[in-house]
């Protein structure tokens, strides 16, 4: 990555007042910060304020631990000792993707990753089938066969676990993964864990979501990626998007529609979450 391209990304949330803008900006241009992309929010409901701030990393005389360090106090003085990120974007992004029999999600993200659009490195594919290891493995990337057996599901999460963390990835990606993560991977993964729904939450939740839609004679359908929390697909949404359908879709038209929708919200919620345009305030998102 040339010098000009490097950035540090500043994300930041705290009670709302006047004078937060000016400070924030204050502390950079105090060291010579570039800020070369930079988007405020305030929640009115909440009163709570968002920002992130893109800086040139060759405009500062520190490195990004000093950074760091000196934007705690920053943060500190505007009454929030934890709700920020500072990250550095010459570190590259990792990514594990965990699925099951459907390829569609997987195929397009090791499509773009293979043509540079998506610039992050998938450490792994980990399935509870074995169907997709020969795509994974023709990418060259490790694909790893967890069963889940019905007697056994506590020990396959916790070979999942063991193998997702051995690559302390910045993004774990459900690609259509048709287990319900326990509760305790969704803390250990919470703001990491990504899941797609294929429909438009809360419309038509649980099984055959395409059957439902098609029975009420829907005009659109959707998908969701969010967040995953020990809430069954109640996590915060990082985006939607719909297709439209026609009264001539069959259900198997439906789906082949909905799939494509999919694949395009998903690839669009992992990019803003790895950028760090995610900003997540209990079960809400601003997306910068």
């Amino acid at each position: 990555m040339p010098p000009s391209e490097r950035r540090y990304v500043i994300t930041f949330g705290c009670p709302d007042r006047t004078g937060i803008v000016a400070r924030i900006a204050a502390f950079l241009a105090e060291a010579g910060g570039w800020i070369v992309e930079a988007a405020y929010h305030t929640d009115p409901e909440t009163g709570w304020f968002f920002t992130r701030q893109e800086v040139r990393a060759d405009s500062l005389p520190f490195d990004v631990d000093e950074l760091r360090a000196r934007f705690a106090g920053v943060a500190r003085s505007l009454g929030s000792d934890t709700d920020w990120t500072v990250v550095d974007t010459a570190e590259r992004r990792r990514v594990v993707i965990l699925v099951s029999k459907e390829g569609h999600c997987l195929y397009d993200l090791l499509g773009r990753v293979a043509s540079g659009e998506l610039d992050v490195d998938v450490s792994a594919v980990i399935g509870n089938h074995d169907s997709l290891g020969d795509i994974t493995r023709a990418h060259g990337i490790p694909f790893h066969h967890v069963p889940f057996p019905a007697d056994g599901k506590a020990e396959a999460f916790e070979r999942v676990r063991s193998l997702v963390d051995a690559h302390d990835p910045h993004a774990i990606v459900l690609a259509r993964f048709m287990q319900i993560l326990p509760a305790e991977l969704c803390a250990a993964w919470a703001g990491r864990a990504l899941n797609i729904h294929h429909s438009f939450l809360p419309s038509f939740i649980g099984a055959r979501p395409y059957h439902q839609a098609h029975a009420r004679g829907v005009k659109l359908v959707g998908a969701t990626c969010h967040y995953v929390t020990a809430d069954l697909d109640a996590g915060p949404i990082i985006e939607q998007d719909v297709i439209r359908v026609g009264h001539g879709d069959s259900v198997a038209d439906m789906v082949r529609k909905g799939r494509d929708i999919e694949k395009f919200t998903l690839a669009k919620g992992l990019r803003w979450h790895l950028e760090n345009r995610v900003l997540v305030h209990g079960n809400r998102t601003v997306v910068f």
